[in-house]
């Protein structure tokens, strides 16, 4: 029996909103945001923060055992891709990156009357499938 899928909610916020989350959390013009992410025990974490702290951990501890460094650096290192994640933000609950469905499925219709406001551009409701997510582009594969 295999185990049961996982999910991560995952935003992304206007340009001005973004850069608040990522250096000013508790600035007023995010109040909406943040008091729903406390009812539900969520943090933003940035995508592109996320990735940075991936390399230089690779960097530090060996590439040879992180597997998407190759990846991941190509990413951070790409202008256009560098300013799309800058606005990119996963959420976690209870400090995990990935929750059950009865987890992810509240925050995600407590987040949605944001959507297209002032602050959340975009939501969305991903899962631990490996068919439903992106696949390493086979030049960064070892």
């Amino acid at each position: 029996m295999s185990e049961p899928l996982q999910y991560q909610v995952r935003l992304k916020l206007n340009e001005r909103s973004a850069e608040l989350a990522r250096e000013d959390a508790g600035n007023s013009l995010l109040a909406p945001l943040m008091d729903i992410l406390r009812r539900h025990g969520a943090t933003l974490v940035n995508q592109l923060d996320a990735f940075e702290g991936y390399v230089a951990q690779a960097e530090k501890d060996g590439v040879e055992d992180f597997p998407l460094y190759r990846w991941t650096k190509a990413v951070i290192e790409d202008p256009d891709k560098r300013k799309k994640h800058l606005r990119s933000f996963t959420l976690h609950v209870s400090g995990h990156e990935i929750y059950a469905k009865e987890i992810a499925d509240p925050l995600e219709a407590a987040l949605q009357p944001l959507v297209g406001g002032d602050l959340i551009t975009a939501l969305s409701k991903h899962d631990t499938n490996p068919e439903n997510n992106p696949q390493m582009p086979a030049e960064y594969r070892a």
